[in-house]
């Protein structure tokens, strides 16, 4: 594995200090900081930037490699997508005096929100695994995750990219396919990107450039977080055939896709519920919670066994009406409180959580960022993580999720070593409130002082558009040495 973040940093305390939000709620409940693109970034260049560094990180022959799959949701060409990262790349190879990717190379990209990556994973790993032969691939995931100034995921911003490459024989963790679980459901107005929005007068008025901010609702969206991921999850320990409570018992480490650091804690304490009403551990455990929480425990056994529209009340109604799981909820914001929660968390769920606390959200790259910075912290620590079983919940908007059992392999800590995700946050700009403001609204920025160097930017942008030959809109890039 191997991660670009672009150099410009948000400290989110300065944020609340701009803005008048609290910082303890804000570093509780997000985290410390996110990334902000440069004028000469985009998706295309991040992606680059992670696939060269792992290339020549791990020295891997370029000329093997027969995948490239792209997982993204920040793309600014509706025709092509990795084919546009493998460009970069080769040309930054010849610079280097190395061979160029191999011409007989699959680039496809892959879109689900926030789980594009994964579903790319998911592909290269089948790739691997069937038709391959003695070739590798690489999976990257790369993405900017922008809201609108002033809106409710102002403080959820991020940019970045994780490259990965798979090997029929795994050389940091191998990935149990057979019993990964899926599920997935239409959630209507989620979380999307409708082009349409773009000629709206209401959409974005105070910016002066084209964006990318998506279309929300934030408790609906997390009904559907929650709903999504604890029937990946249950799939998955349907096809294991062990029970919830045996499996978070003996389960080494959990990594969820984080779009803020509370998410994922969210969705433990709602699995965790869900395992008590399923009749899977500890009846009495939720007959004393249901008191605590003044539910009945029928109510919430019932919730654990239903399957809910999500999307029927906002076709009828127009919006969402109420949450579907309102006793399974109550009683998982108990749970959250509860010093033997805070312990399985501190055991299960904390390796490599602090590092991406100042990641901000990666939508495609945050889970894959997670797995990074916990192996990363794993090797340092010389923590004894082989053959040990670890789960990945992925999820994307709109909605579908995953989850897949996984295991480190011997000689992991050598693959760990060279992630170097520490050094890639290194180096980190701090912008001024009227830097980002300016960034963010696509003004003139003044005052930063940064050259681009061993890295790739936007050049220029075509602007032909004739019979003969046109390139209007087109991007093209350079590698920096």
């Amino acid at each position: 594995m191997s991660v670009y973040v672009p150099r410009l940093r948000v400290r989110l305390e300065d944020w609340c200090s701009w803005t008048g939000n609290s910082w303890d709620k804000i570093q509780a409940v997000v985290g410390r900081s996110f990334r902000v693109p440069a004028r000469h970034e985009n998706v295309y260049t991040m992606a680059a930037n992670a696939v060269l560094r792992l290339i020549r990180e791990y020295d891997i022959d370029p000329r093997n490699v027969g995948f490239l799959g792209l997982g993204t949701e920040s793309s600014t060409d509706n025709a092509t997508g990795a084919v546009i990262v493998r460009g970069m790349v080769d040309r930054a190879l010849d610079d280097l005096h190395r061979p160029r990717l191999s011409r007989h190379m699959e680039v496809p990209e892959f879109k689900h929100a926030c789980l594009g990556g994964i579903y790319a994973l998911k592909a290269a790993l089948r790739y691997v695994s069937c038709d391959a032969g003695d070739r590798v691939a690489i999976v990257v995931c790369a993405d900017v995750a922008e809201y609108e100034r002033g809106s409710s995921g102002e403080q959820t911003q991020g940019a970045g990219a994780v490259a990965m490459l798979v090997t029929r024989e795994a050389k940091l963790f191998e990935v149990d396919l057979a019993h990964a679980g899926s599920a997935s459901d239409y959630r209507g107005p989620d979380f999307r990107k409708p082009f349409a929005r773009h000629f709206s007068k209401a959409y974005a008025a105070k910016t002066n450039r084209l964006n990318d901010f998506p279309v929300f609702s934030g408790k609906y969206s997390t009904f559907s977080y929650l709903d999504e991921t604890v029937h990946a999850v249950e799939d998955m320990l349907r096809k294991l055939n062990v029970s919830a409570g045996k499996y978070y018992s003996s389960v080494h480490s959990l990594f969820f896709h984080r779009p803020y650091q509370m998410m994922p804690i969210q969705a433990m304490s709602f699995l965790y519920v869900r395992g008590l009403a399923r009749g899977d551990h500890h009846q009495e455990e939720l007959r004393a919670l249901c008191n605590e929480a003044g539910v009945s425990p029928e109510t919430v056994i019932t919730e654990a066994l239903s399957m809910p529209d999500l999307y029927a009340s906002v076709a009828e109604h127009g919006e969402a009406v109420s949450d579907p799981y309102a006793a399974t909820s109550a009683i998982a914001a108990i749970v959250r409180k509860k010093a033997t929660f805070r312990d399985l968390l501190q055991r299960k769920m904390s390796l490599g959580a602090s590092l991406v606390r100042d990641l901000g959200n990666l939508y495609s790259a945050a889970l894959p960022s997670w797995l990074a910075a916990g192996f990363e912290e794993a090797g340092k620590q010389g923590l004894d993580l082989t053959h040990r079983p670890m789960v990945a919940v992925g999820y994307g908007s709109g909605d579908a999720a995953e989850a897949w059992p996984f295991r480190a392999v011997p000689g992991w800590e050598q693959a760990a070593a060279r992630i170097q995700l520490q050094a890639s946050l290194e180096g980190g700009i701090d912008l001024t409130r009227a830097q980002y403001e300016a960034l963010h609204d696509g003004h003139e920025v003044t005052g930063l002082n940064y050259v681009p160097s061993g890295e790739f930017v936007i050049s220029h942008v075509g602007e032909k558009y004739e019979p003969a030959f046109q390139d209007l809109g087109i991007e093209y890039y350079k590698y920096v040495g």
